[in-house]
């Protein structure tokens, strides 16, 4: 009921006493949809705060305003200095005027999405704050006003229905009644009751903010401003200037609570999503190499009939005694029959290892899909801003906010005018090899342990240093498990040989082609 009738009605009728007399110092905006006035006495300074957005409508009369030094802009300066006259309230609508000297009137219009504040000069729009709602250039201030006296016949004829008689009532007062059974009532019992609710409404003693938990399933402020005691009561004054600032506090910051929250929620089911959409590729690319997986037995079949191949052949028939059948099994012709073998023993190797990275894979990602749903739920369960945000900050949930550049990302080095990137660790090594590494760069990696990856940016047309290859390559070193080691064998390869099948871990490549030098670990320092 923050913008009901009978609300605003003792709005104006409290500000009348505090605005009459007083000087406007300035009308500013410092958000698109909120408008600030100043009025000053020979003490202090009032403010009204009108807050005019398309989903939140609300005045607020805070004690003091601290005005940005930027991003503000001034309005209505036909105000400044004026002096007002008179508080008007329109009869039955949601709206109430400031009367000043020379003819001015600014106009607070509370009509729900088509809110508005219009400065008159002698009965004409001369500025809106809402510049879009072109209706209001001609908005005749008088046409406000309202008549609404229903009589017991009208009540009757219009269905013993409150809010046709009553149009300023509201949802809330309808749902009150409601609770009142009042619908249960004879019709002479119920005019009775409606006129006796007209009056408390128009004589409150009391305004209350109450807690409904409504919210939960419409998604609006669980808090509502009333001036009636329902639900569950959080505040009550009497006085009609404060219960608007106690009721703006709680709802921007159950605002800010919920709009966090759903933030947090959100990024969390995308992570769901991806981790389960991971997974179902993961499993199916499983099941695929675990379905065709025959390099083993393609091999095993050449070894068994080494003698029958001829030396030079494409391709060969062989007698799979697997499957019972006859199969074709594609060669290299340049190889020899054993060679053959070993390519598909070496694929099968290959094969071997990948199903234990994918598997290893999998039982990380269900590990991650468990520890996402606990957070949902834990989140989903907390009701308080302060708890949320120790909540994000404990579990490192908040997103990041910038863009990292090169040298944020990564070590980067330089040498003899190349450049060297060096992995910080295996997410960062993935974000290194497969989006900062081009297929001519050449990679680098200590071999047969963990350790970053490490590459060489190709600049075109010139062939790679060996001192740099060398600096490089103790940089690997250095940056692995064999840190500590006289010397260290590491990996060199163009990065075009490096591949990631879906389903490897972080950090881990399948390499199809490598040298490998012997250096000495050293940190760049040391080079």
């Amino acid at each position: 009921m923050h913008n009901n009738y009978y609300y605003l009605q003792q709005v104006s009728s409290a500000l009348a006493p505090i605005l009459i007399g007083r000087t406007v110092d300035s009308a500013f905006s410092q958000d698109k949809d909120e408008l600030v006035v100043s009025f000053l006495s020979k003490t202090d300074l009032f403010f009204i705060r009108a807050i005019l957005k398309n989903s939140f409508v609300c005045l607020t009369f805070p004690s003091e305003f601290h005005r940005a030094r930027k991003n503000t802009v001034e309005l209505f300066s036909k105000l400044t200095g004026r002096t007002v006259e008179k508080i008007i309230q329109y009869q039955n609508d949601r709206s109430f005027a400031i009367q000043l000297d020379s003819g001015l009137l600014l106009l607070f219009k509370l009509h729900g999405n088509r809110s508005n504040v219009l400065l008159y000069q002698d009965n004409k729009v001369i500025e809106l704050f809402q510049n879009n709602i072109e209706a209001d250039l001609s908005l005749s201030p008088e046409s406000l006003h309202r008549d609404i006296s229903p009589t017991f016949e009208d009540f009757i004829q219009n269905k013993q229905n409150p809010a046709t008689v009553y149009p300023t009532l509201g949802k809330p007062v309808a749902a009150y009644l409601k609770q009142e059974k009042f619908p249960n009532k004879s019709a002479q019992e119920q005019w009775t009751i409606l006129q006796q609710f007209i009056y408390n409404l128009e004589n409150p003693s009391s305004f209350y903010v109450v807690r409904s938990p409504a919210h939960l399933s419409t998604g609006n402020s669980s808090f509502q401003l009333t001036l009636f005691p329902t639900g569950n009561t959080e505040f009550e004054s009497s006085d009609p200037l404060e219960i608007a600032n106690r009721f703006y506090s709680l709802y921007a910051r159950e605002s800010t609570f919920d709009r966090e929250k759903q933030q947090v929620l959100h990024k969390l089911d995308k992570q769901k999503k991806q981790t389960e959409s991971y997974l179902a590729k993961t499993y199916e690319k499983l099941n695929q190499i675990q379905t065709e997986a025959r390099h083993e037995q393609l091999a095993n079949i050449l070894m068994a009939n080494i003698h029958q191949i001829p030396s030079g052949s494409e391709a060969v028939e062989l007698f799979d005694f697997y499957h019972n059948q006859t199969i074709r099994i594609k060669l290299k012709k340049e190889f020899s029959a054993q060679k053959n073998a070993e390519t598909y023993y070496r694929k099968a190797k290959n094969e071997k290892i990948e199903i234990e990275i994918l598997e290893k894979a999998i039982t990380q990602k269900e590990l991650e899909m468990a520890q996402i749903k606990k957070y949902m739920a834990d989140i989903s369960a907390i009701q308080n801003l302060k708890v949320l945000r120790n909540y994000v900050k404990d579990h490192d949930l908040a997103s990041a906010s910038t863009i990292p550049t090169i040298q944020e990302l990564f070590k980067r080095f330089e040498y003899q005018g190349f450049e060297i990137l060096v992995g910080k660790n295996a997410k960062n090594n993935d974000l290194l090899t497969r989006e900062y590494a081009w297929k001519e760069d050449l990679w680098l990696h200590a071999k047969d342990v963990t350790g970053s990856h490490v590459i060489i940016k190709y600049q075109s047309g010139k062939k790679f240093p060996e001192p740099v290859i060398e600096k490089a390559a103790q940089l690997a070193a250095y940056y692995s498990k064999r840190k500590n080691d006289t010397l260290c064998p590491v990996t060199v390869t163009p990065r075009k040989y490096i591949r990631k099948p879906k389903g490897l871990p972080e950090g881990a490549v399948i390499i199809d082609k490598e040298q490998v030098v012997l250096v000495e670990p050293a940190d760049f320092s040391g080079l």
